[in-house]
């Protein structure tokens, strides 16, 4: 009723290829790095100079090299690229942990922290006793 498969499935693993595997810990090093540079575009966008320069220190740690800056604006709202860095900060933080590195989850959580405070900060109303504009 059914014909029988002639030819080797696409799903099976070629055991004698000879382009390189990556490991693991390789694979979770490219992925980290990634985000934090994706975290490190948005914090350059925000102007938080000192932050940016932390992360791209563990950029360049990961990669080997230091990453490219830029100044893109992407003309967002202060509130949107603060969400943004905090979820890029989340998935750097389970990536860092799955891969032990103590250093890039303490940033991570610290940049997390402090985009929270920043999203608190720009939600809270000004304090009745504080006059807006007035000089």
């Amino acid at each position: 009723m059914y014909e029988p498969i002639r030819s080797p499935s696409v799903h099976t693993p070629a055991d004698d290829a000879d382009f390189p595997r990556r490991s693991r810990e390789e694979e979770l090093d490219i992925q980290l790095a990634g985000h934090l540079a994706a975290l490190l575009a948005v914090t350059d966008e925000l102007g938080l100079r000192t932050a940016g320069d932390r992360i791209a220190e563990q950029v360049a740690r990961l990669r080997g090299a230091p990453p490219a800056r830029h100044a893109g604006l992407s003309a967002a709202a202060p509130a949107d690229l603060h969400r943004r860095a905090h979820a890029l900060a989340g998935r750097a933080l389970l990536v860092a942990a799955s891969r032990a590195d103590t250093t890039a989850a303490i940033l991570s959580a610290e940049r997390m922290d402090a985009h929270t405070a920043a999203l608190a900060a720009l939600a809270a109303p000004a304090s009745p006793g504080q006059l807006v504009g007035a000089h």
